[in-house]
């Protein structure tokens, strides 16, 4: 699917409200379509499995799924997948090509763990989930908290790895769910805005607003995330039962008065890692008619990004 620029700016010129809340309509229909599919999976499998690339808006998502789902009379219990890292232990953690340890790499998690976890709760039985605390680099126990789910509660597993093989392999009724950032806008015939860019501006705005990154960092990081993200997350998101197309139309002519000035201050060089990616990216923006962040619902999905929002969390 792609965007046409030229509907998109003369939207944003004519109606820039009813543009902003058609953009966020159609993403809520696909939510409600979601929590339907989800609920009725119940008798199945109250696991479900959620996954998608950094800025694809998982938070959001899988928050306005979970709203949806209460007003049908289930309650859902969400759980980082980032939970069940296991301790770090330099002699045996995964390793990239340039010999650093690989954080990226599923064989971080504790993959017999989970797996007993979604049968467990599958079964009604009561588990305790972990806590692994990022500043130590080691699972806590004491703050593992318990979890048991009741007759209309489900529970929501999120995570870049939660479509991998070795977690629907074994847990084939669970439902799962892809989300990512996938249309372009075109011009022409011409793509002028990837939707790989919008997530790389949505983590720059982020990263910037909530981090304090600078847009270097960011940019810096980049490079690993997207390698990291065709070998654990690309090829597995044929498991999806539901696919999430995360961007919105309106979204550029919104992010580019944040966008821009982050990536104003970023020390561009031929030398950089995807500089080429990057320079498209910047000189794209004054192609879009600029749509003032006012118009942007307080629930929208972009305002995970760009803040302000009922979601907020950074």
């Amino acid at each position: 699917m792609s965007y046409s620029l030229g509907q998109i700016n003369d939207a944003v010129r004519t109606d820039p409200l009813g543009f902003a809340q058609e953009c966020d309509e159609n993403y809520n229909r696909n939510i409600e379509n979601a929590a339907q599919k989800i609920a009725d999976n119940l008798s199945r499998s109250r696991i479900v499995l959620l996954s998608g690339p950094s800025g694809s808006g998982k938070t959001t998502t899988a928050k306005k799924i979970e709203a949806k789902l209460e007003k049908m009379g289930i309650h859902s219990h969400a759980i980082a997948m980032d939970n069940y890292f296991l301790t770090v232990d330099p002699e045996t953690c995964p390793r990239n090509r340039e010999g650093g340890i690989d954080y990226e790499s599923p064989f971080c998690l504790d993959i017999d763990l989970l797996n007993r976890h979604f049968r467990e709760l599958d079964r009604g039985e009561k588990i305790l989930v972990p806590k692994f605390e990022f500043a130590r680099q080691m699972r806590s126990a004491i703050k593992s908290h318990p979890l048991q789910l009741g007759r209309d509660e489900i529970a929501i597993f999120e995570g870049i790895h939660a479509l991998n093989d070795i977690f629907t392999g074994k847990n084939r009724d669970a439902m799962k769910v892809y989300i990512s950032a996938r249309s372009n806008v075109v011009d022409g015939g011409e793509v002028v805005y990837k939707g790989t860019w919008m997530r790389l501006a949505r983590r720059a705005i982020r990263d910037s607003k909530f981090r304090a990154w600078e847009p270097d960092v960011t940019v810096r990081l980049w490079a690993g995330v997207r390698r990291g993200e065709k070998l654990y997350i690309s090829p597995y998101k044929e498991n999806a039962d539901i696919k999430f197309d995360s961007s919105l139309p309106c979204e550029v002519n919104v992010i580019k008065a944040f966008a821009q000035p982050a990536f104003e201050r970023l020390h561009m060089s031929p030398e950089m890692e995807r500089y080429k990616e990057i320079r498209h990216l910047v000189n794209a923006f004054p192609k879009f008619e600029t749509l003032d962040e006012k118009y942007v619902a307080p629930d929208s999905l972009l305002r995970e990004f760009i803040g302000g929002g009922i979601y907020d969390g950074g």
